[in-house]
């Protein structure tokens, strides 16, 4: 038994690890499709949301979360970290084979994700303190608070609703701010012209982009993997299964409508198809037969495209299609478990339909009342001479580039031929 225990709480170890090195694909994939003038700006909040995520779910985001006995709706288990003692030692039944601090920090790692999510959608024209102040209400209460409805026992676990791993419970609470945060944002210069055309922001460092998604889908392994929350080699097994189907059925499907539409093999719209198959399947990963993996995954890489194409079409700019991944794809996923795999019925897809309106009017309420806030207050968006330089130079006074890079070895090649 003391073997199983350990053997447990490892695997939750791991895959903790595992979703903390996601925070540097996020970062990867937003620094890499946008430009490199804005690169310091993404990495500051970046690490910020991380650090700042981690602290404030220690604080009382935890304990929001998973409140214990309460009424469903909202509990607070106190501030601080407590853990539950036997004989002054740790009492590992406390969960199901591992401890109350790995449980922590497993779900801590996933409480900041809501937050980089929406820092891709901002990215290259939000002031960086408004977007702090942000992080810390929406991480801090906004989350834990939706997250206790399902995954802390509250109202929607009592009544059906289900998502394993997060496609609503994480992307889709960060998709709903993102969308919410682009539309009182508005576009970056240059993106709509006055004629109505889109004008193209490529990002500067496409290798550096895919670079992010490969750690990403690597950092799901433990996303996905670690929320059957025990080492059970059949269940840890077919969730790494359908999570890789899916990932690769959205990669390569996104990949093939996007050619078919635009008549060009875009690399971003299959990166992002690779994304958007991963979000689809994390809702109902452990209930899918490899089919189904790839049935949903294939339908989410068409959603991605159209998606972008939709977010497009409504004149919102979103430089790195943080909502059609998380938001679209992630009400997607949500849905699928009432369509595929061992919970099918009509049943469970009106629960997972009501799940998905839950969060909606929770998410864009709360979403809207913090943003229009501090627009309203101390504004939200940089200067347009600002945007024009870059908000490295502006908000951080530094560069993530040397731009006299050549020069500097030319005057070295000079000196050296002294």
């Amino acid at each position: 038994m003391e073997n199983l225990l350990t053997t447990n709480n490892v695997w939750m170890m791991i895959c903790t690890a595992l979703v903390f090195f996601m925070h540097l694909g996020f970062a990867f994939l937003e620094i890499g499709l946008t430009r490199k003038k804005n690169a310091i700006n993404i990495l500051f909040k970046n690490v910020f949301i991380i650090t700042s995520g981690l602290l404030l779910y220690a604080l009382m985001g935890f304990n929001l979360m998973y409140p214990g006995e309460f009424n469903g709706f909202l509990g607070f288990a106190g501030f601080g970290l407590q853990a539950p003692v036997a004989g002054g030692t740790l009492d590992l039944a406390y969960n199901s084979g591992y401890t109350y601090w790995t449980d922590f920090l497993f779900q801590g790692m996933f409480a900041a994700t809501a937050a980089t999510i929406v820092s891709g959608a901002v990215a290259e024209r939000m002031k960086l303190l408004p977007f702090m102040i942000f992080t810390i209400i929406y991480v801090g209460l906004v989350y834990p608070i939706a997250g206790s409805w399902k995954w802390g026992g509250g109202f929607l676990d009592e009544m059906g609703f289900y998502d394993f791993a997060g496609s609503t419970l994480v992307h889709s609470v960060g998709g709903w701010a993102a969308i919410v945060a682009i539309a009182l944002l508005g576009a970056r210069i240059g993106k709509f012209r006055a004629d109505g055309s889109l004008g193209a922001i490529p990002g500067h460092n496409i290798p550096l982009a895919m670079a992010g998604v490969i750690i990403l889908w690597l950092g799901w392994f433990g996303f996905n993997g670690g929320s059957v929350l025990s080492a059970d080699p059949s269940a840890t097994s077919l969730v790494l299964v359908t999570t890789c189907l899916a990932a690769a059925a959205g990669g390569v499907c996104a990949s093939m409508l996007s050619t078919f539409l635009y008549k060009n093999m875009d690399l971003t719209m299959f990166l992002n198809g690779i994304l958007g198959g991963l979000v689809g399947i994390t809702a109902g990963a452990d209930v899918m037969s490899p089919g189904d993996a790839i049935a949903i995954g294939a339908i989410a890489g068409c959603i991605i495209v159209l998606g972008v194409s939709l977010i497009d079409r409504i004149r919102l700019d979103d430089p790195v299609g943080a909502v059609a991944v998380h938001l679209i794809c992630g009400i997607w996923g949500t849905l699928a478990v009432g369509i595929f795999g061992a919970k099918a019925g009509w049943t469970q897809f009106l629960a997972q339909l009501g799940g998905v309106a839950t969060y909606a009017l929770f998410c864009t309420g709360s979403a809207f009342i913090i943003i229009y806030s501090l627009k309203k207050t101390m504004g939200i968006r940089v200067s347009q001479q600002e945007e024009l330089d870059g908000l490295d130079t502006h908000e951080h006074g530094m560069e993530a580039y040397e731009e006299g890079l050549d020069a500097t070895y030319a005057d070295l090649s000079v000196e050296h031929s002294r």
